[in-house]
């Protein structure tokens, strides 16, 4: 029998607030383990919660950028359960009354567009984390996590195939991003996903039994699970089995879905308004100032970067897929355009091709650990600032260095100052330094050091473009007996002779008189 698949989303964004959803707790990742508690989030007989209000700010920011109607009047509610990392064995979340209802993302273009609706987005308080390392048979628990913000996003079952899903959280992720108030980082925790799926017979109206897959954070695993869960029902229900409604763990190293818990009905949590928290109410004015802190949409700077800086859809696709990288650019045609009267459609191709080839080639090189193994470092981990790349380009705009010799000051600023060790004939710049080594050095300090100025004076170059002719009378004459092609020959030659110094325009310039006779 051939079945369709439906897919209904939940995922748990961290918000990125300072301190937790109802202590003054800090939320840094990666503190060491039970360092970032205190009575309230590990549930002390006697505390008393307190809302965080800069969470609020973010849900609501949120649910207008998800296109969602925001209640004027919402409360907590006790969710009983019991978990390890639960320390008041139960979490304060929001039941009947969320705060965001009834919204809607859209992914694809024209023909192609699919709308997903949003059913709700609730604030809650996360748990802690189950760490099953170490000793052996021993857990552990780490409470840091417990009663970080969490906006938990459910969607309606509108999804009918992994690879929509997958398109509607990279969707989503990106949004919860460019609006500031989650980092979307999968690997971290700080985004994550429980789809829940359902097989039902083709042309069925009925859904059929949905199985909850728990906690996958990263969309390569998200598609996987899905994708191995659809042929699991489909083999149980071909064999005339029955789909348990349950809760099932994503393993990775098998490939494969385990049972987790079975998954019982809603009222099991024994859901009860919140005792120690009030019903909160969102003013207009609370709304209107959401509002009026949305920022750009990514599908609209994609739009602008292609009409502000000039760039080609490819360029603008690269550049916008992550919120940092975009900031990296355009902080860099700011200071640049500051320096000099061009606009951005006159410096947005050249910063792009810089940023996409020379600096991201550096970044995906990353950095040697302790095993000798490198990891690619994020935008934000680079060692060279928007104002490092921006000096590095006026410098070459106005001919004080050539292409060739900005890359290798590139690469040179990099590796020192992330303190790279380069094997003996492989440093970025063979040039000597002219003084002490630098620890930290600019762009203008790395070319004055390694001499690296650009020849421009014509009595210089033509001296070297003499010398050039004098070691190659041969094609010289070929030159001059119509073989034009050797032009390049000779452009390399006194390139080679200048260190790759020498100012390429009047290079070309004063060897076309010279070969001229």
């Amino acid at each position: 029998m051939a079945y369709d698949v439906v897919i209904g989303l939940e995922a748990h964004a961290q918000l990125l607030t300072a301190s937790k959803m109802f202590c003054g707790c800090s939320t840094v990742f990666g503190a060491a383990p039970n360092t970032q508690t205190c009575p309230v989030c590990l549930g002390m007989p006697g505390v008393l919660p307190v809302i965080n209000q800069k969470a609020v700010e973010f849900a609501i920011r949120t649910g207008l950028a998800l296109n969602c109607t925001i209640a004027p009047m919402n409360r907590f509610a006790r969710k009983n359960y019991f978990y390890p990392d639960l320390p008041k064995g139960y979490q304060i979340s929001q039941y009947e009354l969320p705060i965001c209802q009834d919204g809607w993302v859209e992914f694809g273009e024209n023909w192609t567009a699919k709308r997903i609706r949003i059913r709700r987005a609730h604030l809650e308080e996360d748990a802690g984390k189950n760490l099953h390392t170490g000793i052996a048979d021993a857990s552990h628990v780490d409470l840091n996590r417990a009663g970080t913000p969490l906006l938990e996003i459910v969607t309606e079952p509108d999804m009918r195939s992994p690879d929509e899903a997958v398109a509607y959280l990279k969707k989503l992720r990106d949004i919860l991003v460019s609006q500031n108030v989650c980092d979307g980082n999968m690997e971290e925790g700080s985004l994550r996903c429980e789809p829940n799926l359902s097989l039902r017979p083709v042309g069925s109206k009925e859904l059929g039994t949905k199985v909850e897959l728990k906690n996958i954070n990263s969309f390569k695993f998200v598609k996987a699970a899905m994708e191995y869960e659809i042929k699991r029902q489909t083999k149980v229900l071909d064999e005339g089995g029955k789909v348990v409604q349950e809760t099932r763990l994503w393993d990775p190293e098998k490939g494969e879905t385990a049972v987790m818990r079975s998954k019982e009905e809603a009222h099991d949590y024994r859901y009860f308004p919140e005792p120690d928290l009030v019903p909160l109410r969102i003013t207009p004015a609370m709304i209107d100032q959401g509002r009026k802190t949305l920022l750009e949409f990514p599908a609209a700077k994609h739009k602008r970067f292609m009409e502000e800086y000039g760039l080609p859809e490819y360029d603008a696709d690269v550049l916008t897929a992550e919120k940092a990288l975009a900031d990296f650019f355009e902080a860099t045609v700011k200071a640049q355009a500051e320096a000099t009267s061009l606009a951005g459609k006159e410096l947005g191709k050249e910063t792009s091709n810089w940023i996409m080839v020379e600096l991201i080639g550096l970044l995906n090189k990353g950095k040697p650990g302790k095993d000798g193994l490198a990891e690619p470092l994020s935008i934000s981990q680079s060692p060279v600032s928007p104002k490092d790349l921006a000096d590095l380009l006026l410098m070459k705009r106005k001919g004080d260095i050539s292409g060739t010799i900005g890359k290798t000051v590139l690469e040179e600023m990099f590796s020192t100052r992330l303190g790279w060790t380069l094997p003996p004939g492989k440093q970025a710049i063979s040039q000597p330094i002219t003084g002490p080594p630098l620890a930290h050095p600019s762009v203008y300090e790395i070319v004055q050091n390694r001499c690296l100025m650009q020849v421009s004076d014509e009595g210089a170059l033509e001296k070297i473009i003499d010398e050039v002719m004098a070691k190659n009378q041969q094609q010289v004459l070929q030159y001059r007996s119509g073989k034009e092609q050797l032009f390049g020959f000779f452009v390399g030659q006194v390139m080679k002779a200048s260190g790759g110094k020498a100012n390429p325009a009047q290079v070309n310039e004063l060897l076309k008189r010279k070969l001229a006779g």
